[in-house]
């Protein structure tokens, strides 16, 4: 499946009409009753969250990513515990965290709105990462043979990519990924390669 195929999401789009994206990401958020801001980043947790997924990691980072001025969805899968912990956190953030449906509808709905998925894992040879270029979501991921570090020089990659699995460098490349997504025309070259880079 593709955006440009999808009948389940609000608007469908391609690589030549990304501007088009932001009509999922309007329709998601009146969905769950959060303030229709298509310039304000959505992170999304595409396979949910466990030990083996990066749990701890994701839990030192957690205060930090809530520092930022984005609102993150978390697909409904994973361990009991980060069932919980998300729960919890959807309560004290109701118009920022939200737990996605493992449905395979709420799931596509999810990356046609999300800019970027945030993985603490290896995602190479995961299911989620294919689906999440395809629909333009930019990974922040450890460093991996799957994806390519963006080169702001080169306009190059498609990804952001940290070298060690620890709070500050995955922290740091989120940081640098949401400072890249204000500029629009940036954002929309990563994209444009997340997509060419699915065949």
């Amino acid at each position: 499946m593709t955006p440009a195929t999808d009948q389940k999401i609000a608007q469908r789009y391609t690589a030549a009409s990304l501007e088009k994206k932001g009509k999922n990401k309007q329709s998601l958020q009146e969905e769950l009753g959060w303030p229709a801001e298509t310039k304000r980043p959505i992170v999304c947790l595409p396979a949910g969250m466990s030990e083996a997924l990066g749990g701890a990691l994701l839990e030192e980072v957690l205060p930090g990513l809530l520092s930022q001025d984005v609102q993150l969805l978390i697909l409904g899968k994973g361990s009991s515990h980060y069932g919980d912990l998300f729960t919890k956190l959807a309560k004290e953030h109701p118009h920022r965290i939200a737990i996605i449906a493992n449905e395979e509808v709420a799931i596509r709905k999810m990356y046609a709105a999300a800019d970027m998925a945030l993985f603490l894992s290896d995602p190479a040879g995961s299911e989620e990462l294919p689906q999440a270029l395809s629909y333009g979501v930019v990974p922040i991921a450890p460093t991996t043979s799957a994806l390519e570090d963006y080169n702001p020089v080169q306009e190059a990659g498609n990804a952001f990519l940290y070298t060690e699995n620890t709070p500050w460098h995955s922290f740091g490349a989120l940081v640098r990924s949401m400072e890249t997504h204000r500029f629009p025309f940036d954002w929309r070259t990563i994209q444009k390669n997340c997509m060419g880079s699915v065949k």
